[in-house]
């Protein structure tokens, strides 16, 4: 059977232009690929057709709509999941109408299908006590407590992403002055980012008793689970969780949602706080848009007004009313 259009250039969108061209991480892709996972089934389930069948021309902007609808109604996704998949076809027929011209009116009106408004939660970060209180939980007198300490230690310092750190490696760590950290960003790009005393000398005695600074070990992940492999996403959500279930116990009052990207929030509210411009917390922490980084100095300056509401309340003064203003209510009636 011949390829259809659809296969042709969802194929080579996929494997050739987000990679090479756009330069995407291998997960990010896979986030792409599970949008035209769900779009294929639904064009399956809903049409009745072979997917081996399916040509450019039949997504149309009605198809789309449906499909959006489907998620919101049928998988009960949320407005921002819908705006990812959407951003997914966005980019998709962005890419098109350079590839295909003739389908260039088609592309131009799935583009410019908006992305659905809905409500941004508050940033949520650690105050500083039930931050240091969970740093001071890993138990230092055993081998993956130290471990649990230092990587604690390091996603809050730097900020990092929880894929991030999971894929730093002995050779990313810097420990002689001035120590950092080099990080792979999404998009593949490279950050560096400094480290505080603490932080290194947790590092140091890590480095020691792993062997980590040996030449031969530099390409090893630099946190390994019990089975010696790398940690996964799903291990670092379960240290931080067993650590945090400690903090509960002992502050019952914290009832907070915490996960690992719930630390770079932490980190970035207190480089805010600490008077760090936009522009420095934006490239320590990898942002491509100013835009991303401005939620954190807006949140910031909301707890600051509600600080000084709370000492000084805003006086409210008496303002008369219109309507004991004879010649302007006069004026009004007349209009």
């Amino acid at each position: 059977m011949k390829p259809t259009t659809l296969s042709v250039h969802v194929s080579h969108f996929l494997n050739h232009y987000l990679a090479s061209q756009r330069n995407l991480s291998p997960n990010t892709i896979k986030a792409y690929r599970d949008v035209f996972v769900l779009l294929l089934r639904f064009c399956r389930d809903s049409k009745g057709g072979a997917v081996e069948r399916l040509e450019l021309q039949q997504i149309d902007v009605a198809l789309v709509d449906a499909f959006l609808d489907y998620l919101t109604q049928e998988r009960r996704c949320s407005d921002r999941t819908v705006n990812q998949r959407l951003a997914v076809l966005h980019a998709f027929f962005r890419y098109l109408q350079v590839e295909e011209p003739s389908l260039i009116q088609q592309c131009q009106r799935i583009l410019a299908i908006p992305l659905r408004r809905f409500v941004r939660h508050e940033v949520g970060y650690l105050p500083k006590e039930l931050l240091a209180a969970l740093l001071a939980q890993p138990d230092l007198d055993r081998s993956d407590g130290r471990r649990d300490a230092v990587l604690l230690s390091v996603l809050y310092d730097t900020g990092a992403r929880v894929q991030e750190l999971i894929d730093l490696t002995a050779g990313d760590v810097r420990l002689e002055a001035p120590a950092q950290v080099r990080i792979l960003g999404k998009g593949r790009k490279v950050r560096v980012v400094p480290l505080m005393d603490n932080t290194t000398g947790f590092l140091q005695q890590y480095f020691d008793e792993s062997n980590l600074a040996l030449p031969e070990n530099y390409s090893r992940s630099l946190f390994l689970n019990r089975q010696g492999n790398a940690l996964t996403r799903v291990g670092v959500n379960y240290i931080l969780q067993k650590h945090l279930q400690q903090v509960r116990e002992a502050h019952p009052e914290f009832t907070q949602t915490v996960s690992p990207h719930t630390l770079r929030h932490t980190k970035a509210m207190h480089l805010v706080q600490g008077g760090v411009s936009l522009d420095i917390v934006r490239d320590f922490l990898g942002h491509v848009d100013i835009k991303t980084t401005e939620l954190y100095a807006r949140a910031n300056l909301e707890m600051k007004r509600a600080a000084i509401e709370k000492v000084s309340p805003t006086p409210t003064p008496d303002i008369p009313s219109w309507k004991a203003n004879k010649s302007l209510l006069q004026w009004l009636q007349g209009l």
